[in-house]
């Protein structure tokens, strides 16, 4: 909560989000921030569920959620779209979350085709999609190449600028970074595996990645806010 205070964005896409039969985390920041924010479960252990949520300062207008390739594989990979009625006009906004194992990028391939169809279908076409999430797959791999324009697009034409890439700052940008005890105790490298992406800009720029750094990468109290640190983008609106 302190992290996301102090971040203070204007929208927030959070994955492995926690509820159960009378509350969720999401509806619990939102209430803290005063914020509006919409939440899909992608699956239920014994009563607790877990799943995306999107937060947002301004009203959310609609929203989708769709179940991505790989259920059976006992994870919860998931897309959740909502169009946020913001001051200078709609803004399209998507939290993603995807497959971790590291042999999985077959799986994620298939993924990032549902990705890709379900933005297309969904998305208005005033401002550039914002699609934001753990895809647990790191910059070079096939899955964010097919995202990113680097390999056959699954959608002709649909692809994303890498908010780090456009505007980062100096650095790897690590989001599973050994810094972070959380991460060091799974004996697994620093990597870059969570993303911005935005779509191609509009009319006079609109969608730009002015800025992008890695945030929440510090414990505030002597606490970690998550095993994976977040990423923050300004985008030209």
């Amino acid at each position: 909560m302190a992290t996301l205070a102090q971040i203070d964005a204007d929208l927030i896409a959070l994955q492995e989000v926690w509820s159960d039969e009378t509350t969720n985390l999401a509806a619990e920041l939102a209430a803290e921030l005063g914020y509006h924010h919409v939440f899909a479960s992608a699956r239920d252990n014994e009563g607790i569920g877990f799943g995306n949520a999107l937060l947002s300062r301004w009203p959310v207008t609609r929203h989708e959620s769709i179940m991505l390739h790989g259920q059976e594989t006992g994870e919860g990979p998931q897309a959740l779209f909502a169009e946020v009625d913001g001051p200078r006009g709609r803004l399209p906004i998507f939290s993603i979350s995807m497959n971790w194992l590291n042999d999985h990028s077959h799986i994620r391939q298939r993924q990032v085709a549902d990705i890709a169809r379900f933005v297309d279908r969904v998305c208005p076409k005033t401002f550039p999609p914002i699609v934001c999430g753990d895809f647990n797959a790191e910059p070079a791999s096939e899955e964010m190449r097919m995202l990113t324009g680097l390999t056959t697009c699954p959608v002709e034409g649909l692809f994303f600028h890498d908010a780090w890439r456009v505007a980062g700052g100096e650095g790897p940008g690590y989001t599973w970074d050994n810094v972070n005890p959380y991460a060091r105790a799974r004996f697994e490298p620093s990597c870059r595996i969570d993303y911005i992406l935005v779509g191609e800009p509009k009319a006079r720029g609109a969608g730009h990645v002015v800025d992008c750094r890695v945030t929440g990468n510090e414990p505030i109290d002597g606490v970690w806010p998550s095993d994976h640190h977040a990423v923050t983008a300004e985008l030209r609106y």
